[in-house]
């Protein structure tokens, strides 16, 4: 039986600072769910699903004197354009910005081929993501996903009343889908995938999830979470979105925080079909939570070509520079197509976080199959260095 662990618990254990803030925010389901209890195992390791445990250090640690190689960040950004477009939207701040908001889904809605009824936006993706949890399974059903995956949706829609189906990734850590195909019945409400997939970083066949989505959505729909796909240099994928116009159940999800470098600033969207979005926003409007100054920074993002060029450039030459200190060490690592990479370790992932805290770098350490793993972040070319000299020496 998993334990549970509350904020009186945090408290006292030090995980919690003052005023309810969490350690950190993997920590929590993040979102609206926040200050939701975190199940831990009898190890006490959070539990993120049947084959994936996570490892947090019993201290909070002070990240602003850390190398931030934990959370996915792009840490070019954000880029100069949407810095400047922040500072001279301030003083729009006191209106809302529905004018703003149309001009930044008509871009979107060009951008993806779509008409702006397919569109919908949120403060960065995972929020979209729970939101549709929270509509589809409000009344039960089963959610179909790889295990490991991200958990942000899969978290919610369990809260809500939700049963998950976790499908194993296959040998090449891809998405199983004919066993995720298998595993939809009569009670699924929804299939999710990650893709490129998180934390794994591994990537499933563009034209194999292509046939999937096309004909297991005229079963269920199928949400396909697309936040790293635009740093996948190299990879045998594509989009779902031109499912979109040949009247498919599918959903899409993009944000602003991996290749355009606004994690912070809080920006995303999804696209699908009309009548989806119209059942999601009976419950719940999704743009109500973006700033004005947040809708001129990602207009401004997604016009800066150059800079999602250099971030795609300079994440692929750290990740190679990281594989090849990687083979030199003897770590076998999983081929990423995003900006981190995970690799299996030979100490506890406890010992690998108290020991890279001491060189004042944060990394993810998790059990997949009671195994140690390290997921390390790409940072800039100094901080990667930084990272493999750290390694080195607690190998």
């Amino acid at each position: 039986m998993n334990q549970k662990i509350d904020r009186r618990n945090l408290l006292k254990s030090g995980l919690m600072a003052i005023g309810g803030m969490t350690l950190a925010p993997h920590l929590s389901f993040g979102g609206a769910f926040s200050d939701m209890p975190l199940s831990l195992d009898p190890e006490n390791r959070i539990y993120r699903s049947p084959m994936v445990r996570e490892h947090f250090l019993d201290k909070k640690p002070d990240l602003s004197k850390m190398v931030r190689l934990g959370a996915n960040e792009n840490p070019y950004g954000p880029p100069k354009t949407a810095q400047k477009a922040v500072c001279d939207s301030v003083v729009g701040g006191n209106r809302y910005a529905w004018k703003e908001m149309s001009d930044l889904v008509e871009k979107i809605a060009k951008k993806e081929g779509v008409s702006t009824d397919y569109i919908m936006m949120g403060p960065g993706s995972s929020d979209l993501l729970e939101k549709v949890a929270l509509v589809l399974f409000m009344n039960g059903g089963n959610i179909v996903s790889a295990d490991p995956c991200y958990m942000s949706l899969i978290q919610v829609a369990k809260s809500v009343g939700a049963t998950w189906k976790a499908v194993p990734v296959t040998a090449d850590h891809s998405h199983d889908l004919k066993a995720m195909e298998a595993a939809v019945d009569k009670d699924t409400k929804l299939v999710y995938i990650c893709n490129p997939n998180n934390p794994t970083g591994a990537i499933t066949s563009g034209k194999d999830l292509l046939d999937f989505c096309s004909r297991v959505s005229e079963k269920v729909p199928i949400f396909v979470d697309e936040a790293y796909i635009e740093l996948a240099v190299g990879a045998d994928t594509q989009s779902m979105v031109s499912l979109l116009q040949k009247n498919k159940n599918v959903i899409i999800a993009r944000t602003f925080s991996k290749i355009m470098g606004m994690a912070g600033i809080r920006v995303g969207y999804m696209a699908a079909q009309p009548a989806f979005i119209k059942q999601i926003e009976k419950i719940t409007r999704g743009g109500m939570g973006i700033s004005y100054t947040s809708i001129a920074a990602a207009s401004a993002a997604m016009d800066d070509s150059e800079f999602q060029g250099m971030t795609r450039k300079l994440n692929h030459e750290a990740k190679t520079y990281l594989y090849a200190n990687l083979d030199k060490m003897g770590y076998k690592y999983i081929p990423s197509y995003t900006n981190f990479v995970i690799f299996p370790v030979n100490m506890s992932g406890k010992d690998l976080l108290s020991k890279m805290a001491a060189k004042n770098i944060s990394v993810r350490a998790f059990d997949i199959q009671n195994k140690p793993w390290c997921r390390v972040s790409l940072g800039t070319m100094d901080e990667m260095k930084t990272f493999v000299s750290a390694l080195g020496t607690i190998s």
